[in-house]
C-alpha cells in the first residue's frame, strides 16, 4: 500500500502581496508535487497558511493605519484569493493568528520547558530612546557586516542570506522612526537549548543523504559551526503570548510558532472534515511521508531548528522526510522590489496572462540547483515555443484534420499502435515520472518538451493530411495514434497546467489517470469522437508585448 503524503510549503508572510519568486520558492513546487502525487494514487494532505506574527506585521499595519489584526485579515484574504486563482490546491490554508494555533504553540512550549530544554537568560538588546521601546530584530536595520548591503535586518541579510544578531549591524537604526538614537540595554528572555540536542540532530540529519545538495549544504553548515541556543521570545505586542510568569508582555519568536502552524492547521482541517482526531493519522503515524517546500533561506529553520523543537517534546511527531530548498528567482538580473515597483507580483501577473502561463514558465525555469533569472524574453519563449508551438499547435492540427475528413469528428473502430512511437513515448513517460517523483522539475520539463517533439515529428513524418485522402482507414489509424499521444500529454501536464489540461480533456473526453495508465490504448479500439477547440489553446506573446512589459516592470 502506498504511503500517504503530507505536503507543506513555507508559510507566506502576511506583509502584502508576494512576488513570483515567493510563488516559485515554495507554493508552486509543493502544489505541482501534490497534484502529481494524487494522480499517482497517493492520499495527499497539502497544508499551508499565512504567517501573521512578528515585527513586519506590526510595521505594515502602522504604515496602512490599521490595527495589526485588521491588517492581517486583509492580506490573508488577498493572498488566499490569489493562490486560489493560481490553482494552488491546498487542502487547508490557515492563519497563525488563530486561537487553535496559539493554544498549540503554548502547549508545545510548556512540554519543552517541562523536559528541561528551556532556560532563562538576560541579553543585551537595542532600545530606542526615540520610540521608547525595545527593538526586536526586525525593527533594526543597518549595513550588513558581511556583504555591506545597506538595508540588512537585525536577524538576517536579504542580500547574502547571512543570519545576524542586531549588534552585528553597522550604523544600526530603528526601522520604526529611522532614529540612530538607540542603545544597548539588558532584557530578560527565554532560550531553546539547542546544544543539548546537537547529537540527536546530527544523527537524524545523517539519515537523509538523498536531500538536494542545497539543503544538505545549508543544514550541515549549521551543524559544523556548532548549534547555538536561540532566543525564542520577543518584546512585541502582537504574537503568541508566553504562558509564563514574568513574561506577560512578551510573545514567542516567529520562528518558534510559525512551523507549528503545519500541525495546528492540520488540526483545524480535521475539524472541518468532522473528524477531530484525523490529524493524528498525519502527524503521529508510520504510514506517512512528509515533504516540505521552501526557499533556501528557510532551510536552517526547517532542517535544524524545528526538528529540534519536535525532539525536545519527547513525543512522537512526524519528522520531515524530504526538503525541497529552492534557490532565488531574480528579476532581470536583480532583486524584486515592492517599493521600487521592480519585477512581477502575483496579483499583477494574473491581470496580464492566464495562471497556467505563469505556472508553466516558472516550472520550466525553477531555480533548483542555482539562482535563476526571470526575464520577459524567457517567459515569452516558454509560452511561444513550448506551449503554443509544442502542445497548442499539435492539438490544433489534429483537431482540424479530424474535423475536416471525418463526419462528426469521429474516427472509426480499430486501432494499431505504431510500435516505434509507443516505445519512444513510453520511455519519456517513465523518465518524466521518475523526475517528478524525485522533485527534479527542470529534468521533468525536459522530458515533457521531448514528448511534444515526438508528437510533432510523428505528425510531420506520417503526413496524415496526405494519407487520409488516399486511404481513409490508414489515415484514421495515424490520427488515432495522434490522439493517443494527446492523452499522454494531457496526463503529463496534469500537475503543471491544470486549466490547459481541462481544455484538452474536452477534446478527447478521457478522465484523469496515472501516468502509466495513460499509455493504455484499449479506449482507442472503438469509435473515438473528438471535440475541436473552440479557441486557440495558447496565444503567443509578441515582441512588442515583451518590450512593453519590460518597461512596465523595470522599476525606472
Amino acid at each position: 500500500m502506498k504511503k500517504k503524503r503530507l505536503i507543506t510549503s513555507a508559510l507566506p508572510y502576511i506583509n502584502g502581496v508576494k512576488h513570483l519568486g515567493n510563488l516559485v520558492g515554495s507554493l508552486l513546487p509543493a502544489d505541482i508535487f501534490a497534484r502529481f502525487s494524487r494522480q499517482q494514487g497517493h492520499e495527499v494532505l497539502y497544508i499551508c497558511g499565512t504567517d501573521e506574527h512578528g515585527a513586519p506585521a506590526e510595521l505594515g499595519a502602522l504604515e496602512e493605519e490599521l490595527s495589526t489584526e485588521a491588517y492581517c485579515t486583509k492580506y490573508h484574504d488577498i493572498q488566499k484569493k490569489i493562490y486560489d486563482d493560481f490553482g494552488i490546491s491546498f487542502d487547508f490554508f490557515g492563519r497563525s493568528s488563530s486561537k487553535e494555533h496559539h493554544e498549540l504553540t503554548q502547549k508545545f512550549f510548556l512540554r519543552i520547558e517541562e523536559n528541561g530544554f528551556i532556560y532563562e537568560d538576560t541579553i543585551k538588546q537595542f532600545y530606542s530612546n526615540t520610540d521608547l521601546r525595545f527593538l526586536p530584530d526586525r525593527y533594526i536595520e543597518g549595513i550588513c557586516p558581511k556583504c555591506s548591503y545597506k538595508e540588512a535586518r537585525g536577524d538576517q541579510c536579504d542580500s547574502c542570506g547571512a543570519l545576524l544578531d542586531p549588534e552585528d549591524l553597522l550604523e544600526a537604526r530603528s526601522s520604526l522612526s529611522g532614529s540612530t538614537d538607540i542603545e544597548i540595554r539588558e532584557t530578560k528572555h527565554l532560550f531553546l537549548d539547542l546544544a543539548r540536542l546537537e547529537k540527536r540532530l546530527t544523527q537524524w540529519l545523517s539519515t537523509h543523504p538523498e536531500w538536494p545538495a542545497t539543503v544538505k549544504g545549508i543544514s550541515s553548515k549549521w551543524i559544523k559551526e556548532g548549534i547555538k541556543s536561540r532566543c525564542i521570545t520577543r518584546d512585541l505586542a502582537w504574537g503568541v503570548r508566553v504562558p509564563k510568569a514574568g513574561y506577560e508582555n512578551k510573545v514567542f519568536y516567529v520562528w518558534f510558532d510559525a512551523p507549528l502552524g503545519y500541525i495546528s492547521f492540520t488540526k483545524q482541517w480535521a475539524k472541518n472534515v468532522s473528524c477531530k482526531d484525523a490529524w493524528k493519522e498525519w502527524w503521529q503515524s508510520d504510514q506517512v511521508e512528509y515533504f516540505q517546500y521552501m526557499a533556501k533561506d528557510n532551510v536552517p529553520f526547517h532542517a535544524v531548528f524545528w526538528p529540534a523543537m519536535l525532539m525536545a517534546t519527547n513525543e512522537k511527531w512526524q519528522m520531515v522526510d524530504f526538503i525541497k530548498g529552492v534557490n532565488w528567482l531574480v528579476y532581470d538580473g536583480g532583486k524584486f522590489s515592492t517599493s521600487k515597483k521592480r519585477g512581477v507580483f502575483t496579483d499583477k501577473a494574473l491581470e496580464l496572462y492566464p495562471p497556467d502561463y505563469w505556472r508553466y514558465s516558472l516550472f520550466a525555469m525553477m531555480p533548483e540547483n542555482a539562482d535563476a533569472n526571470f526575464s520577459f524574453e524567457g517567459f515569452a519563449q516558454a509560452i511561444n515555443k513550448d506551449l503554443a508551438d509544442g502542445i497548442g499547435n499539435y492539438t490544433s492540427r489534429i483537431c482540424k484534420l479530424i474535423d475536416k475528413h471525418f463526419e462528426d469528428s469521429t474516427l472509426p473502430e480499430g486501432f494499431v499502435l505504431d510500435e516505434q512511437l509507443g516505445s519512444h513515448i513510453a520511455k519519456n513517460v517513465k523518465n518524466f515520472a521518475q523526475y517528478m517523483e524525485h522533485n527534479e522539475f527542470r529534468k521533468a520539463n525536459t522530458s515533457l518538451r521531448e514528448m511534444w517533439t515526438i508528437g510533432n515529428e510523428y505528425v510531420s513524418r506520417s503526413t496524415p493530411w496526405t494519407v487520409v485522402k488516399e486511404d481513409k482507414s490508414k489515415g484514421a489509424l495515424i490520427l488515432k495514434n495522434c490522439i493517443f499521444l494527446l492523452r499522454v500529454f494531457t496526463e503529463a501536464m496534469q500537475s503543471i497546467t491544470p486549466n490547459i489540461v481541462a481544455q484538452l480533456r474536452k477534446v478527447h473526453h478521457q478522465e484523469e489517470v496515472s501516468l502509466d495508465n495513460s499509455l493504455d490504448t484499449a479506449w482507442l479500439e472503438g469509435k473515438v469522437t473528438v471535440t475541436p477547440l473552440e479557441e486557440m489553446l495558447v496565444k503567443k506573446i509578441s515582441d512588442e508585448e515583451v518590450e512593453s512589459l519590460k518597461a512596465m516592470f523595470s522599476g525606472h
